[in-house]
């Protein structure tokens, strides 16, 4: 089932603290880094945060510049995302914050946590049970096929934070370092009860941004810990965005594709027609520039845009054959091939007859047909 992309944000101490024990709030943010928040919340779908959060910081989440409101109107997006939190009790304040700023307001809890937040919020909100346990995956179901949300933003807690990192349903983490030390071990942890036990997470972008530095960071890659969902959808957008940078062509489908080694690493990149080859595939290309000898592509994953090639009349080898004869073994696509080039296009089954693993991930399918609509009627 289709998933919204989900953004983890957080501040944090030099030692790893999103607060201290005072009785107020603990600002770890620079000005210019609110600024910078309020962006990407004028960019998402939705924002949310825990029940603990709003007892905690009474939050009010809102897009505080006007004119990042103003563009969302014009685009025909509500002036402020949709607000959700979660809760298993269904304990909530009707005072709080979250409740009288900004548009709607939405609550996923348990069947027995609904009854609670009905009576207490009356019609301050939405309120959607889940069933007798909170299910994240179910939730980010309920946001993507029933509120339409694409892209959220989750600003805590902790718990919140390790849930979804642990169930391989986050996209990305933006983590602000400032310059400050807590030192209380009573005070509150990025990482909640359980902690992550995923393996080494992938470095996409640093920043500095006054006297804090952003970092940006991918989920891990298959095989190295228990994220494969996250980082497969990760590198699967990536391969549908290199598919936009096709020249565009009327006898061939325009196709991203990233190898990605074990350990998160990026080995190569390519998209069809890259360069001066008129008629090379994205696999090839991003294929050919990787040592052959590279210790690290049995392990690799080759994440292409559109099922690699079985048959092909420009070159002697398909991408699936030559995806083989390198020696990697997992392959993450977006979509089928159809027949509109080659009759009965197989090269899912090319690949796993030989003991290779493919892996589809139909909820990017759109993404990836995007620069080919005109090929598709």
């Amino acid at each position: 089932m289709p998933l919204p992309y989900v953004l983890l944000s957080a501040a944090v101490s030099l030692d790893g603290y999103l607060d201290d024990t005072g009785p107020e709030r603990l600002l770890l943010s620079s000005p210019a880094d609110f600024d910078r928040v309020d962006e990407v919340r004028a960019s998402v779908d939705a924002i949310l945060v825990g029940a603990g959060t709003i007892r905690a910081d009474n939050p009010r989440l809102l897009v505080n510049s006007a004119e990042r409101r103003a563009v969302r109107t014009a685009a025909g997006q509500p002036e402020y995302p949709l607000k959700v939190t979660v809760t298993g009790s269904g304990d909530l304040d009707p005072a709080a914050n979250f409740w009288h700023t900004g548009g709607e307001k939405l609550v996923y809890t348990t069947d027995r946590g609904a009854e609670r937040a009905g009576r207490l919020l009356g019609r301050t909100a939405d309120v959607v049970p889940l069933g007798p346990a909170l299910d994240w995956r179910a939730l980010l179901e309920h946001l993507h096929d029933v509120r339409g949300v694409e892209r959220l933003m989750v600003e805590g807690g902790g718990t919140v934070h390790t849930q979804l990192l642990r169930q391989g349903l986050a996209d990305e983490l933006q983590l602000v370092l400032a310059p400050l030390l807590v030192g209380d071990p009573a005070a509150p942890r990025l990482f909640g009860p359980g902690g992550y036990q995923g393996g080494r997470l992938r470095l996409l972008d640093t920043r500095r941004i006054e006297d804090v530095v952003l970092m940006r960071y991918a989920p891990t890659a298959p095989g190295t810990g228990p994220l494969p969902a996250a980082a497969d959808r990760h590198w699967l957008r990536t391969a549908c965005a290199l598919a936009e940078l096709c020249p565009p062509s009327e006898t061939a489908f325009s196709v991203g594709a990233v190898v990605v080694a074990a350990d998160g690493t990026e080995l190569a990149r390519g998209h069809s027609r890259e360069g001066a080859d008129p008629v090379v595939h994205a696999e090839e290309a991003a294929l050919a520039k990787i040592d052959p000898a590279d210790p690290r592509l049995p392990g690799a994953t080759v994440y292409s845009s559109l099922e690699p090639c079985a048959r092909r009349a420009s070159r002697p080898a398909p991408c699936a054959e030559l995806i083989l004869r390198a020696g990697v073994r997992r392959v993450v696509t977006a979509w089928r091939e159809p027949d509109t080039f080659v009759t009965a296009a197989d090269g899912t089954g090319v690949l796993t007859a030989a003991g290779a693993r493919v892996v589809v991930l139909p909820e990017l399918e759109a993404l990836a047909k995007a620069p080919n609509g005109h090929l598709l009627g």
